[in-house]
């Protein structure tokens, strides 16, 4: 795929995707006793593979306020191993049993079930700690801040209380107005800790993020409409996973709801509405500009 959104986000998602990658590699040795096999489901969950979008946003928010990228790093690590857990456990036979991950198997076929769910608990507890390590910011009440708005994206008022309804949509009629609520969480809510973990790394106070707190709802609808239409639409090598599962389960979407033309159009003002969030910002926000609109534009 070529556009010229991923034109200029490609060398700078090729940088992250390497920076994260060395940061599982030298967090995740694998030990020389009986731990090695869970160390090892770990780094195949975490290492290669997978857009690492949540990770350049991170980076891309803390460019603004000018902060070090290897701090900004560890917090993008910390984003991304809550992202990866919540993959290895929604794989699980129990959740939405996928056999296909990134182009690879899951954790839980790759290795059992006991371990991939002893990978994601280990994932998410790495996740906290690199946040409460003074290596990622001085002031502990920044790293306090990270750690309370990374709990509640990732907990019942986030990501997990989003699975939650995914999993009820499969025997209740959703509305329009549930579906965005459970998209809102279950993958909003991380999509806004990236933004707002850029903030408060820079010393911006709440009532100084709102700008921020708009794009990143706007793209975090954007990101699920246009998941949803590659479900639809997509082709299953490019895209790595399973694609119809939702229309099989009966699940209601954005395009089921919409239809995929006005799903479509739905995605691209809301891109539009982001990108007008960044009105505020010169050239320090370009890369921002640039992930809204290949959200859109995207093939996986």
């Amino acid at each position: 795929m070529t556009s010229p959104s991923l034109a200029l986000l490609a060398p700078a998602l090729d940088r992250v995707a390497a920076d994260i990658d060395r940061q599982f590699a030298s967090l995740l040795p694998v030990p020389d006793d009986a731990r090695a096999r869970l160390f090892e489901a770990m780094r195949h969950a975490a290492i290669g593979g997978g857009k690492r979008m949540r990770p350049l946003l991170v980076c891309a928010a803390c460019e603004i306020y000018n902060v070090d990228r290897e701090a900004a790093l560890r917090v993008a690590t910390a984003i991304e191993c809550i992202h990866v857990y919540s993959l290895v456990h929604d794989d699980l036979p129990c959740m939405d049993d996928d056999d296909m991950r990134r182009g690879r198997p899951t954790v839980h076929v790759a290795y059992d079930e006991a371990t991939a769910v002893l990978a994601g608990d280990s994932l998410h507890a790495l996740a906290f700690d690199l946040l409460a390590d003074e290596a990622t910011h001085a002031d502990p009440f920044v790293r306090i801040e990270l750690v309370r708005e990374l709990a509640r994206a990732s907990g019942p008022a986030g990501m997990a209380g989003g699975q939650a309804m995914d999993l009820a949509a499969e025997d209740q009629a959703f509305d329009l107005p549930t579906v965005t609520r459970l998209q809102q969480l279950k993958t909003g809510a991380l999509i806004g800790f990236c933004l707002e973990a850029g903030a408060i790394m820079g010393h911006v106070p709440p009532e100084g993020r709102t700008h921020l707190r708009g794009y990143a709802r706007d793209i975090g609808l954007a990101f699920q409409i246009t998941d949803d239409l590659l479900d639809v639409e997509g082709d299953e090598a490019a895209v790595g996973k399973p694609l119809h599962k939702d229309a099989a389960a009966g699940k209601a979407t954005f395009v089921s709801l919409l239809g995929v033309e006005r799903a479509r159009q739905q995605a691209s003002m809301l891109v539009d509405q982001a990108i007008a969030h960044l009105a505020s910002f010169g050239v320090e926000a370009d890369l921002l500009r640039a992930v809204a609109r290949y959200i859109v534009e995207r093939d996986r």
